[in-house]
């Protein structure tokens, strides 16, 4: 919520910043990261799963961080595609840790909610891999 404020009020009065650009997604990441990996630590979500987000997450980062050190900076504009994986990846641990503080049978939702991240994960992956690829074999800075 406080995220959605923030870019809502940075908007609204024109408070927008270069510095704010990079802090707001490496921070979205930030979170993504941490939620996952308490969810995989406690047993709510496939080991597997976990790998999958924190390694895209990384990718992410570190392609940012390789076109910074190359010389042709990569622009930190999300495909639409990737600026809703955010708030589904906050509803969709909101489902969870109730799940399992009240350690209730879940049946085919978490097989189906695990499936849809898997799919937005590896859909994401491919965004950012082929933008990325483009970008550095591109002459200009996007």
């Amino acid at each position: 919520m406080s995220d959605a404020v923030d870019g809502f009020l940075a908007k609204r009065f024109g408070m927008t910043s270069q510095l704010g650009a990079y802090l707001d997604p490496l921070a979205d990441k930030v979170l993504i990261v941490s939620i996952y990996i308490s969810l995989g630590i406690l047993d709510v979500l496939p080991r597997w799963l976990v790998i999958l987000v924190v390694s895209r997450d990384l990718l992410i980062v570190g392609g940012v961080i390789l076109s910074w050190v190359v010389g042709k900076p990569v622009g930190v504009k999300p495909h639409p595609c990737q600026r809703r994986t955010p708030p589904r990846s906050w509803c969709w641990s909101g489902w969870c840790w109730p799940r399992s503080a009240f350690n209730f049978d879940a049946g085919w939702t978490l097989t189906a909610i695990v499936v849809a991240v898997t799919g937005l994960t590896l859909l994401s992956v491919a965004f950012y891999l082929r933008r990325l690829v483009r970008h550095m074999g591109s002459n200009g800075v996007h």
